[in-house]
């Protein structure tokens, strides 16, 4: 079962890492944020919905199973949004750097609050990771730090780590897809009252069959199938190990934007690549390791 995890764990990085190959093209086309928000994730409630459907699962939940549901929704509500809105303070390359110093949040948490012992392997894989990613970013001449926008990355990246250990802690007993499903559901309700906060942030309709096509894709891609899977991971191998592999993401990205955006491969990014890689195997032969005896 922890093969399964491990795997699980990958395909979640990896999925989550499409980010780009849909954002960006409604970014193109005029779709603010909040817009590009919503339809994310009112198209996978619709995906998850339709599964449950066909697989005639009930959607009946108990009150304190809704309680950890509604933590787990807004918890990633407020991750998205915080992220998004830090995009208006500095680079976007340098907040999707810093964001990834949740798996350190992550393994403090577990360390601090449930008594897990920190390893080499697992600090190993921290750093590998934290310096792989250091090199896939490319920032421009000038561009600068920002206090607020730190700060925001800081509040995404903590509420990320603790939906992470919630979903590793929580003694909810239902299928991935049902948690899926509510959890994407609140936080399609946040963010829909987010939208009403500010003018600015009015909801667009896409405004092409293009933009359709894009707007499902990250319903289905980085949403369901990412969300999915990294349950299923946290509940096989726990939320630290998870949240190493999650190392996968910006380098998907950066994949994505070298293959189909005409991004120049450099041996800056080559070395980051190897350096991310590295990390997850570390992460991964350690399991395996464990597993064999």
């Amino acid at each position: 079962m922890k093969h399964k995890g491990i795997v699980c764990g990958i395909l979640a990085a990896v999925c989550y890492g499409t980010n780009p190959f849909g954002a960006l093209p409604l970014y193109a086309e005029g779709v603010n944020t909040s817009s590009v928000l919503f339809y994310r994730f009112s198209m996978a409630v619709m995906i998850l919905g339709v599964m449950l459907l066909a697989e005639r699962k009930s959607f009946v939940v108990t009150k304190s199973e809704l309680k950890v549901l509604a933590s787990l929704g807004i918890l990633f509500a407020a991750s998205s949004i915080t992220y998004y809105q830090s995009f208006r303070f500095m680079d976007a390359g340098i907040a999707s750097t810093i964001l990834f110093v949740y798996p350190v949040m992550v393994a403090v948490i577990m360390a601090v609050f449930f008594r897990e012992r920190v390893t080499m392997t697992t600090v190993s894989s921290i750093l590998l990771a934290l310096v792989g990613i250091g090199m896939l970013y490319r920032g421009g001449e000038g561009a600068t730090l920002s206090v607020v926008g730190i700060a925001l990355v800081m509040i995404s990246s903590l509420t990320y780590a603790v939906y992470i250990v919630v979903v590793n802690q929580s003694q909810i007993r239902m299928s991935s897809l049902k948690l899926t499903f509510y959890v994407l559901l609140i936080c399609m309700t946040c963010l829909l009252a987010y939208s009403f906060t500010s003018p600015d942030l009015h909801l667009q309709l896409p405004p092409s069959p293009r933009a359709w096509f894009y707007a499902c894709w990250l319903g289905l891609m980085p949403t369901v199938l990412s969300l999915v899977l990294m349950t299923i991971a946290v509940h096989e191998v726990g939320a630290t190990p998870t949240a190493i592999m999650g190392a996968l993401e910006p380098l998907t990205a950066v994949a994505i934007g070298v293959l189909l955006f005409g991004e120049s491969l450099t041996l800056r990014l080559v070395t980051g690549i190897v350096l991310i890689l590295l990390a997850v195997m570390v992460i991964v032969l350690a399991k395996h390791l464990k597993i064999e005896n």
